[in-house]
């Protein structure tokens, strides 16, 4: 599969020039890690940025964690399938598939003695921890060798291997792959396959009788005997850990086009996106990319940080607007046609951390118009202790959605104060949604701990915090370079 490669730019004449979708800031547009010289970031957090790779090819700093698909479904029921036509629609990305028949425990003497009393539908017959050691070696980024199981004398080949190397995205199939909690937590989208039970038995006689030499007796014996019984206890009841449901197996190419599609936006996302569904970051373009070139700046001027960083505001509030809920509405329009559009949601309030989160107000201003905006004013006693000293929010608060603002989301600490203050007031964790121009992964990793049913809205995930709790590259104290305090 191919790789994605990134050709080095020129020097930038223009701040608009940059490469467009997902960014994880902190490199070059160039790919050359940020020098001394041209930036005014503390000496921890060179340290943070010299940590990552400055290779032209690793603009997303950290590796990105592959992509795990687990597909299940009961025996011949189009699996293997269903996951050559994923891997031929993502063709433009490292895709490998890795098999749980090749986790078959080898069998012992007594075991073998009485082969055609051994149950191969069993969990327990399943070599599960080196499934789970292979798997999280793969997410990690480093290649395994993946045993091959002979299934004539049902024993892993002791002098051969498959070499698996780290891929973009890694698809288990098997029948049990639902079955084991550990192996299922490392999934990222769950597949079952679903098929009728007598044309999986016919593909089932046909593969046992060509491709493992078995006779149709023998088939037929185990299927009713061990296969059908272990679909019935462990197959079936998995399915309702799936995702995705898909009948008829290959046949349906409509579904396994949505996946394809799905995960093809999945790929573009930050990692962190994958982790916690209610993470959305912005898609970038030249034009986010852009102004935030010139905000972090540090020799812009205030006129022109106030211009950009207004304008990116109102790009993350119009952003955060369109997760609100909405009414289908009918209008007539001036041609007199029918025009069916939506209504916009009405209970609806702001709530602006002081002092940073006023300068987000106006923008929320010119998008809805009279909208209610609350404030709320923690006290700062050092980056690890907060303190909530003034608030005032809307009386009907709890019956509102509220679009929390601060434009920087740094240790967490400021963000939990307010939400959980939002959340004691009634509103609904899930009607929060909590909007910033940039967000660090430490704030991110600790909001979501406490909070996972929150939506956060951010334009870009920078590096990390240093260690003074500044968020690197970030762009300095947001209030101060706002407000033109900076320099007092």
């Amino acid at each position: 599969m191919a790789e994605e490669t990134t050709t080095p730019s020129a020097a930038m004449e223009y701040p608009i020039e940059a490469a467009s979708g997902i960014h994880f800031s902190g490199l070059r547009h160039d790919g050359l890690l940020i020098s001394p010289a041209s930036s005014p970031a503390s000496s921890s957090s060179q340290r943070v940025l010299s940590s990552f790779p400055a290779s032209p090819g690793d603009l997303s700093a950290p590796p990105k964690q592959p992509f795990v698909i687990g597909v299940s479904g009961g025996t011949a029921s189009g699996k293997t399938t269903v996951c050559d036509m994923i891997i031929q629609q993502l063709h433009d990305h490292r895709v490998v598939l890795v098999n749980q028949d090749s986790f078959y425990r080898g069998l012992t003497d007594d075991e073998l003695k009485h082969v055609h009393e051994y149950n191969f539908d069993h969990p327990d017959a399943f070599d599960t921890e080196q499934l789970l050691e292979c798997i999280g070696k793969l997410k990690s980024g480093q290649p395994v060798h993946v045993p091959i199981y002979n299934f004539k004398d049902h024993q892993k080949c002791s002098d051969s291997f498959r070499q698996v190397n780290a891929s973009d995205v890694i698809i288990l199939e098997g029948i049990l792959v639902f079955h084991d909690q550990r192996v299922r937590n490392l999934m990222n989208m769950k597949i079952f396959v679903d098929a009728d039970a007598d044309t999986r038995l016919a593909r089932r006689i046909k593969r046992d009788t060509v491709e493992r030499s078995r006779d149709v007796h023998s088939v037929l014996e185990q299927y009713s005997k061990f296969v059908k019984p272990a679909f019935d206890n462990f197959i079936l009841p998995s399915k309702k850990y799936a995702d995705v449901i898909i009948p008829r197996g290959g046949e349906n190419h409509v579904a396994i086009d949505l996946i394809v599609q799905h995960i093809h936006t999945k790929l573009g996302q930050h990692n962190l996106c994958k982790i916690y569904p209610n993470l959305n970051v912005i898609l970038s373009t030249f034009q986010i990319r852009g102004m935030h070139t010139l905000i972090r700046d540090r020799e812009i001027s205030k006129h022109d940080f106030v211009f950009y960083s207004d304008r990116l505001i109102r790009l993350v509030v119009e952003h955060g607007l369109g997760y609100l809920p909405f009414t289908e509405k009918q209008v007539i329009t001036p041609t007199g046609s029918v025009y069916t559009g939506v209504n916009f949601c009405k209970k609806l309030c702001g709530v602006s951390i002081i002092r940073s989160g006023e300068s987000m107000e106006n923008a929320l201003r010119a998008c809805c118009k009279g909208v209610k905006i609350g404030k709320i004013l923690i006290h700062r006693s050092g980056d690890n202790g907060k303190q909530l000293i003034y608030e005032k929010l809307p009386k009907d608060i709890s019956q509102r959605h509220v679009l929390l603002l601060d434009p920087v989301l740094a240790t967490g600490n400021s963000a939990i104060q307010a939400i959980g203050l939002l959340v004691r007031k009634g509103v609904p964790e899930s009607q929060i949604i909590f909007l910033n121009l940039i967000s660090a992964p430490e704030g991110i990793h600790r909001v979501y701990k406490q909070f996972p049913s929150l939506k956060i809205v951010t334009s870009e995930i920078d590096v990390a915090l240093n260690d003074e709790f500044h968020v690197v590259p970030g762009m300095g104290d947001f209030g101060d370079r706002y407000f033109g305090t900076d320099d007092v």
